[in-house]
């Protein structure tokens, strides 16, 4: 199931975002933002609890994900592809035409996955990283 994250997932997003992003994992000061603001962040849950969580902005008539994350034990299960199916269609029915994203370079799952999705390179930011690697930009019509 897919539904609104709110302010009791803090805790289990910070745990996801520490597992997904290593040295680039937000603060919880920046995912409680992330909840807070306005910005569109979903969670996946199962009976287990929260696996994976997706967060976008919208700046119609473009929207750009900022994160997806999947807990560690939950990853090759199709979590990330449903979260990225879930904001693509929270953006496209909020007046969003085109989806934004920035990927590291080495960061070959999500790659991978943006690709199955339909997203093309459209340029790189240069060691962009703390890990030296580079930031790939994406994009993918939505309508």
């Amino acid at each position: 199931m897919i539904r609104a994250a709110g302010l009791r997932d803090l805790d289990t997003l910070e745990s996801i975002e520490r597992a997904s992003f290593g040295s680039d994992a937000w603060s919880a000061a920046q995912l409680r933002d992330e909840l807070q603001d306005d910005r569109i962040v979903l969670v996946h849950v199962d009976e287990f609890g929260v696996q994976g969580y997706a967060s976008i902005r919208l700046f119609v008539p473009e929207a750009e994900l900022m994160r997806i994350g999947v807990g560690l034990g939950s990853r090759r299960q199709g979590v990330g592809s449903r979260l990225l199916e879930a904001v693509e269609d929270a953006a496209r029915s909020r007046g969003a035409e085109r989806m934004l994203l920035e990927v590291a370079d080495d960061n070959e799952p999500a790659l991978a996955l943006y690709r199955r999705a339909g997203y093309r390179e459209t340029g790189r930011r240069r060691g962009y990283y703390r890990s030296g690697a580079d930031a790939v930009l994406m994009d993918r019509r939505l309508t």
